[in-house]
């Protein structure tokens, strides 16, 4: 019985892991009310098959695919549709206009100050005053837009050119060689080793990671011992 429930507990694991990467990369804040309650749902339908070690897994997984299916069916149909999407999604709430709290819109959203103040802070927003316009996202994400003359300055506001900026291209991970991000930069073993020990290292596996910038700037963060 011990077993049986230990392969089960396994074998649900992963299927609820793979319904969950077939459903698509967002994170957990980002769920909307319909994915959230697709979760809830498949974790229960797993919850119940590990403790009824009597019923056939089949009777677990066909429910939780068929949710996984209607999940994305409804995401794709959302896509092409404005009307579905706002049903299913909702649509964004305007909570603050101007630097003036809208207090009907924050009622019916059923939002209140301190959640207010506190999504600001964490946008290091201390003066509601300095905003021009907070939108409350269907994720329940505050979306915050400064005044003009309290937003940070930038290099084109002081008429400064600057340059471009690509992602760096990760070469070491843990010790070991990205071969395919390094073949892909038309590089070599023989260079990355070569420019390691430039920088003092003599054994690759000591390094953390390393990355390569768009200018051509090795990044080395080596392991602590």
């Amino acid at each position: 019985m011990e077993f049986a429930l230990f392969y089960r507990t396994i074998f649900l694991y992963f299927a609820v892991l793979l319904a969950v990467r077939i459903m698509g990369k967002r994170e957990v804040g980002q769920l909307s009310a319909f994915d959230l309650v697709v979760a809830i749902m498949i974790a229960e339908l797993a919850a119940m098959a590990m403790e009824a070690i009597d019923m056939p897994l089949y009777q677990a997984l066909i429910p939780i695919f068929t949710l996984v299916g209607l999940e994305i069916v409804l995401s794709f149909v959302s896509m092409k549709s404005h009307t579905l999407r706002g049903i299913v999604d909702g649509t964004p709430s305007i909570i603050i206009a101007n630097g003036k709290v809208l207090e009907k819109e924050m009622f019916k959203q059923r939002y209140n100050m301190s959640d207010l103040l506190g999504q600001l802070r964490e946008k290091d927003v201390s003066n509601i005053a300095d905003v021009q316009y907070a939108v409350l996202e269907t994720s329940g994400e505050l979306s915050v837009m400064l005044k003009p003359e309290k937003r940070p300055v930038t290099p084109q506001d002081l008429g400064i050119t600057t340059k471009y900026e690509g992602m760096p291209t990760p070469l070491i991970f843990d010790g070991e060689i990205h071969l395919e991000n390094l073949h892909s930069l038309h590089l070599d073993e023989k260079w990355l080793l070569h420019e390691v020990t430039k920088k003092g290292i003599n054994n690759i596996q000591d390094v953390l990671y390393a990355s390569l910038d768009t200018n051509g700037k090795l990044y080395i963060s080596t392991k602590v011992k």
